[in-house]
């Protein structure tokens, strides 16, 4: 594979230290000193951004790693007006590096005389001279249909499948479940790469974050349960459902998500929850208090965007990096495997 194009990657404030550990990676990869971009983003009083980029653009590739998580209509404004920096600064092609690609939820009208948020922060983001888009585990993968520039999808479930091989030594007894039925494709997919069993939590919603019944189709009694999901907001359905599953004979119960929201109680919820281990990804910044809660573990996703990033920055496919065995070599100095 070649990596001897030249890129710049500028980070946002969303997430900088996601940022630093993929451009770390990076210089691992090329053998070559990767740095981000001399820039700043700052605020003026009044909280609007200015955004100044002091290293030369012109004719480059450029990455601009920003996740829109929270803060997300802060973080979004600043992926927009870096991009329009870069292009009134000649640059070549502009990248938005997503991790986490806020607004997702909101890809289709839920009741009349509602928006589709998704579709509009897909035009904004065309306005604004991005020339193509990196995200992983978009919440519903239609929206890559919102865009007319070039979407790269990636996923986590190649990470988490070497993450549990490495932590599940013996795994005759886990079972792979969905929270409900709309991820039931997600979690067959983990399920098919491990070769288990699936089951699924039907939950019946009385309005968006209020669950007024769950119900187990599968048998669970016995099982090490693995909940797999692309997020987790206040976590109250995820730690609704371990119990669930407890109460209905499971032996341990965990969960790997995508994105980890964890807005409001989340991290306390988790903290008291059925859960033996909620595992996610840095797509979103961990709060101190989640770093702290001996539940909470989080794998990085550097490693994939890296070379993800180096493989659009040369042509070549990105979709060889759904598969466990193409990225296993890249996450060699994360596990050891059987």
């Amino acid at each position: 594979m070649k990596t001897d194009t030249t890129m710049k990657l500028i980070a946002g404030n969303s997430n900088l230290k996601l940022a630093e550990a993929i451009a770390r990676r990076m210089s691992v990869y090329r053998g070559a000193e990767q740095k981000l971009a001399d820039a700043r983003v700052e605020r003026f009083n009044d909280t609007e951004i200015f955004v100044e980029i002091f290293d030369n653009v012109r004719g480059e590739d450029v990455f601009i790693i920003q996740s829109t998580c929270n803060p997300a209509n802060d973080n979004l404004m600043e992926l927009l007006i870096i991009a329009d920096a870069l292009k009134r600064s000649s640059a070549h092609r502009v990248t938005a590096v997503i991790p986490y690609f806020g607004y997702a939820r909101q890809d289709r009208r839920t009741a009349a005389r509602t928006p589709i948020s998704a579709k509009l922060v897909a035009n904004l983001m065309t306005q604004a001279g991005i020339d193509r888009v990196l995200t992983m585990d978009l919440h519903a993968g239609q929206i890559q249909g919102f865009f007319d520039i070039p979407v790269d999808n990636l996923y986590a479930a190649p990470v988490f499948a070497l993450d549990i091989r490495h932590h599940f030594k013996d795994r005759e007894n886990l079972l792979v479940v969905s929270p409900d039925v709309g991820g039931v494709a997600r979690a067959r997919e983990l399920a098919k790469r491990l070769d288990l069993g699936l089951a699924i939590v039907d939950k019946r919603r009385i309005k968006p974050g209020e669950v007024a019944e769950m119900t187990i189709i599968g048998d669970v009694t016995g099982k090490d349960v693995i909940i797999v999901d692309d997020m987790c907001d206040t976590a109250g359905t995820l730690c609704k459902a371990a119990q669930l599953l407890k109460d209905n004979g499971a032996n341990t119960v965990h969960a790997y998500i995508s994105h980890g929201v964890l807005s409001g109680p989340a991290v306390e919820r988790v903290t008291n929850s059925a859960l033996s281990s909620l595992v996610i990804t840095d797509s979103i910044p961990l709060t101190a208090e989640a770093q702290a809660a001996p539940n909470i573990r989080q794998v990085s996703v550097a490693p994939l965007f890296a070379q993800a990033m180096l493989n659009v920055g040369n042509g070549t496919s990105v979709s060889s990096l759904f598969d466990e065995k193409t990225i296993g070599p890249i996450y060699e100095a994360f596990y050891r495997f059987d």
